[in-house]
């Protein structure tokens, strides 16, 4: 699988419901049971699949220090966070789904993207972390 920038979720930049560097924006763990639909899943109560496990809490994290600036170098404006890392974690993730947290109902959570680990990525007792690309979590 490969990862997937959900229609709706470019919808939804596009129109400003989502601003990357100021809403809330989380990222969630998923197993391999979820497979992300592009056309139809635009939020997080579409999500099947989250991981469970010690360390790790259902909805996932905040990202932190997000920033959206232009790569003048590729020519295109890029968004970039911290690291996520769960510590003390016992889990096993295969994706991470990116959304717009409003504080309330899954059915609210607008999607953004799914990144695709590639296979499974696992911690036990340990750190989690998620290191973004230096190209960008997104870019456009």
């Amino acid at each position: 699988m490969a990862n997937v920038f959900y229609d709706n979720g470019k919808k939804n930049l596009l129109n400003g419901n989502v601003v990357l560097p100021t809403h809330n924006i989380y990222v969630m763990l998923v197993d391999n049971s979820y497979t992300p639909n592009q056309t139809s899943h635009e939020f997080r109560s579409s999500i099947s699949g989250e991981v469970t496990g010690t360390g790790y809490t259902a909805g996932g994290m905040a990202l932190t220090t997000k920033a959206v600036t232009a790569d003048t170098t590729n020519h295109r404006g890029k968004f970039t966070a911290d690291n996520a890392t769960w510590s003390t974690a016992t889990i096993t993730a295969y994706g991470a789904v990116l959304y717009r947290s409003r504080g309330g109902a899954s059915s609210a959570d607008e999607l953004i993207g799914y990144i695709d680990f590639g296979g499974a990525v696992s911690s036990s007792a340990g750190n989690f972390t998620i290191q973004w690309d230096s190209a960008g979590i997104l870019y456009i």
